[in-house]
């Protein structure tokens, strides 16, 4: 892809003495256990009775979070859309140059938290102005943290970036001209798969193929989703798998509104190249305000033996919700 362009965020420190990540950065938690995960995930049905490990609330404000990585076992990092302009449908539901409301404005957030909840930074990733300010899902892969920096609204643009855990810097690496939502990285591959709005369609990457800033860059292919269960809005990327004979594989969480006042949520694990999902499990804990707890991000551990999902579901002041199957 495109030659990288360091970018210097705004950065608000506040535990000046705690460093932003472990050193060295440890690989990243999904990876490493992911074949105990899968072993344990293919145990899941619909009747699963799942325990409330933990609820830890995370400080300060989160706007909307998006995206959340576990980088060790003391480190939270999450992306989270700040909205200043709230965007707006457009009337009797047209839709203009490709979409259906306004660019709306705001910032796009990377906030570090231990594992406490205590906040240590808060590194602003998008410009005063731009209508770039919806950070999507993030993934970790034991060197940088993969994240999408788009419109918020469909058939719209983004910018795809690369940020270092250790110094919260970023680089800018190539811009689509579509919404972009989660991301994981195929290090073994060096390739990229990221979602458009909702999840319904996947965009794989080279990262091996340059593409000018200047222009959109094309994937080296797009796949449709053919799930139509859950809008995926988090993914991790568990590697090649070698109970599916190798394919690259990612765990997802998400939602879908089914019908006015009906909610759903599930994890997936899903191939990472087609979108196939490869198993599928409904979730159907909410959180003390009634928010389903797979709204918004999802990360995975194995924790003394046993899968543990991490979600972070509220706006606002947000509480991370850890969850394992009984």
């Amino acid at each position: 892809m495109a030659r990288p362009s360091l970018a210097s965020p705004n950065i608000t420190i506040t535990r000046p003495s705690t460093p932003f990540a472990p050193s060295p950065l440890p690989p990243p938690n999904p990876l490493t256990h992911a074949d105990e995960i899968l072993a344990q995930f293919s145990k899941l049905t619909r009747s699963t009775s799942w325990r409330l490990v933990s609820k830890i609330p995370f400080e300060g404000e989160l706007w909307e979070p998006e995206g959340i990585a576990k980088v060790g076992t003391d480190r939270y990092f999450v992306s989270a859309g700040e909205y200043t302009v709230p965007t707006r449908k457009f009337p009797d539901g047209k839709w203009e140059d490709g979409t259906d409301r306004t660019a709306g404005a705001g910032f796009g957030h990377i906030v570090v938290f231990d594992g406490q909840g205590q906040r240590i930074a808060d590194a602003t990733l998008s410009e005063k102005g731009s209508t770039e300010y919806h950070l999507g899902g993030i993934d970790y892969d034991g060197e940088f943290i993969w994240a999408t920096l788009s419109e918020y609204r469909p058939n719209s643009t983004a910018t795809v970036l690369r940020l270092s855990p250790a110094t919260l810097q970023h680089d800018t690496l190539f811009r689509v001209g579509d919404h972009q939502g989660g991301i994981v990285h195929d290090p073994s591959n060096r390739t990229l798969t990221t979602l458009n709005w909702g999840g319904r369609e996947g965009s794989i990457w080279s990262l091996d193929k340059p593409a000018p800033l200047s222009k959109f860059a094309s994937p080296e292919r797009r796949v449709t989703n053919p799930s139509h269960w859950i809008d995926y809005q988090d993914c991790k990327f568990l590697g090649h798998a070698k109970a599916y004979e190798d394919r690259a594989v990612m765990l997802c969480s998400g939602i879908a509104k089914v019908a006015d006042g009906v909610e759903v949520g599930g994890v997936a694990i899903v191939d990472a190249q087609t979108l196939e999902p490869l198993m599928e499990v409904p979730i159907t804990m909410r959180t003390d305000h009634g928010v389903l707890v797979t709204k918004n991000p999802v990360d995975v551990d194995v924790v003394d033996g046993r899968m543990q999902l991490y979600f972070l579901p509220e706006e606002g002041h947000s509480t991370l919700h850890v969850y394992e199957a009984e």
